[in-house]
């Protein structure tokens, strides 16, 4: 394995992840649209956000250990997607479907942690 390809299986999961929780945070926006006063709002969107809380904190957990992301992110898609599938199919295509390809990718880091952290 090259340093370029090293770097991008190192790097994808990492940067996916941080898109998905800037993905996830766009839905806490809805909460300026309730019309309630300022401290109301600030608190509901730290309520909202708490996905992306969880999100951020496996994946501080798994930047060093893998396997934790691809447990971690697994079993949010498994618990999200048994919750939802009933009655909003879409929503776990949309929300479960990048936590699966997270997990996966994390999976293969994990896989290839000796060689992705061997010095060139």
């Amino acid at each position: 394995m090259n340093s370029f390809s090293r770097k991008v299986l190192f790097w994808t999961p990492r940067l996916a992840c941080l898109g998905f929780a800037i993905f996830l945070s766009l839905f806490a926006l809805d909460v300026f649209s309730e019309g309630n006063g300022f401290w109301k709002t600030i608190l509901g969107l730290l309520i909202h956000l708490g996905p992306v809380y969880i999100v951020l904190v496996l994946l501080a957990l798994a930047w060093r250990w893998e396997w934790v992301g691809a447990v971690g992110f697994g079993a949010l898609a498994i618990w999200y997607a048994a919750g939802n599938l009933r009655h909003h199919p879409d929503w776990v295509l949309v929300i479960a479907g990048p936590l699966v390809v997270l997990a996966t990718l994390f999976l293969v880091n994990w896989a290839k942690h000796d060689q992705l952290r061997a010095r060139p």
